[in-house]
């Protein structure tokens, strides 16, 4: 009985407490701007395999995945400060399954992702994608949490952009997966800015929080009578990493490049990429394309892509399997022009080439409005090249068989509230 009384004395404090308090939230209340929205979007992936592929062995000729995604997002603004928070349900039905991937926290500073339901070919699981505290100055910006971040001038292969870059032949590139950071930035007088960033790991074998797992990274960005410029030193994963970049008009066109150099324990690499985009119209439609050249230091030769070869790039894999890199060659030429067929219809011939082996993957990606709310995107996926390489399939240590596909396809229905 004097527990209870006591449960309920707590209870009529707080009660009280709340009710005193009401015309002093009320007021903040008015103060602050809300804005809530989100989407829904169903996709569906098919695709095929050859007979002398590791992965038709596992799933056969073909493989169709559908999966659902419900994201909520939410942001609140008083004054300066402000808060967003990103959740995501996900359903999916996938014979690849059997592959292994879910997106997991494992390896992130907070587990904000839960799974709620595993199948053999089935999973349901929740996750916060952003939950981010900032403070907005006239000159300063700091954010704290989970939060996405994108730096460097890469179109698609972007080696300055340290934390979470896209896959170059990422389809739906809406959203970029956050990261636990601590985001700072400062704006000069002049209009240039200093950016500065730090990720917190954890080690996968312990599962403490390991300085060596962390990102630590500040970027100068300036303006100068020849274009922009940036200039990024960081630490990642133990590993220094200096960078420089540039953007400039010319002629009409935007021309860009980084060159990042990274210096490990092992060796020291360099990144180079460098594109221009040039927008025009041609017979009544609006016109873009983009072109761009990547070198990868990490890369292997063309003739070296068998496990035991890779086995011996040990700086290579780890980078693929963080997903830091998307390239195990050295040298790449990627294109596309994305053409508007009409106000409400685009097409995207995208092409991503791996100019040592001579091996690509050719991708047409449409995106068609349905309304104001309502999109369908969807993509054909063909590889290129002969098996061995990198987009025909590089080999799997076993006799006649390759880590290859054929033809792929991709939909994807997104409604928008």
């Amino acid at each position: 009985m004097a527990a209870l009384s006591k449960t309920s004395s707590s209870m009529r404090l707080s009660a009280l407490t709340l009710l005193l308090l009401l015309p002093l939230l009320g007021a903040w209340a008015d103060e602050v701007r809300t804005e809530f929205g989100g989407h829904t979007k169903i996709r569906v992936v098919g695709q095929t395999y050859p007979d002398n592929s590791v992965f038709h062995e596992l799933v056969g000729d073909d493989a169709v995945d559908v999966l659902g995604n419900l994201r909520l997002n939410f942001k609140a603004r008083s004054g300066g400060w402000s808060f967003a928070a990103g959740y995501q349900l996900v359903g999916l039905n996938a014979e690849t399954l059997v592959f292994g991937f879910l997106p997991d926290d494992e390896r992130r500073l907070f587990d904000l992702t839960h799974v709620i339901d595993r199948g053999d070919e089935s999973a349901l699981l929740h996750r916060l994608d952003r939950v981010v505290l900032g403070l907005t100055s006239e000159k300063a910006v700091v954010r704290l949490g989970r939060q996405a971040l994108s730096w460097g001038n890469g179109l698609f292969y972007a080696p300055m952009d340290l934390v979470n870059p896209f896959d170059p032949a990422s389809i739906d590139t809406e959203y970029k997966a956050g990261d636990d950071m601590l985001y700072l930035q400062y704006l000069r007088d002049s209009g240039d800015d200093v950016q500065a960033a730090y990720v917190a790991r954890r080690n996968l074998e312990t599962g403490d929080v390991d300085n060596d797992e962390a990102t630590a990274a500040i970027k100068y960005h300036g303006m100068a009578d020849f274009g922009e410029y940036d200039v990024l030193v960081a630490e990642s994963y133990g590993d220094a990493v200096v960078g420089l970049g540039m953007s400039r008009n010319v002629g009409g066109a935007v021309w860009g490049a980084d060159l990042v150099v990274t210096d490990t324990d092992l060796d020291t690499y360099a990144q180079v990429v460098t594109n221009i985009a040039y927008s025009w119209t041609w017979g009544g439609r609006n016109m873009s394309g983009a072109l761009e050249y990547y070198f990868n230091g990490f890369g292997q030769d063309a003739d070296d892509y068998d496990p035991l070869s890779l086995a011996g790039n040990p700086d290579l894999l780890v980078r693929l399997a963080r997903g830091e890199l998307f390239a195990i060659g050295r040298h790449y030429i990627a294109g596309s022009i994305m053409i508007e067929m009409s106000p409400l219809w685009g097409l995207t011939p995208t092409l991503l080439a791996n100019i040592d082996d001579s091996s690509a993957l050719f991708q047409l990606v449409t995106n068609y409005s349905l309304g104001d709310n309502m999109t369908l995107l969807g993509s054909i996926n063909v590889p290129l090249g002969p098996n061995g390489s990198e987009f025909g399939g590089i080999a799997s240590g076993f006799p006649d068989s390759y880590l290859s596909s054929d033809a792929g396809v991709f939909a994807q229905f997104a409604w928008y509230f």
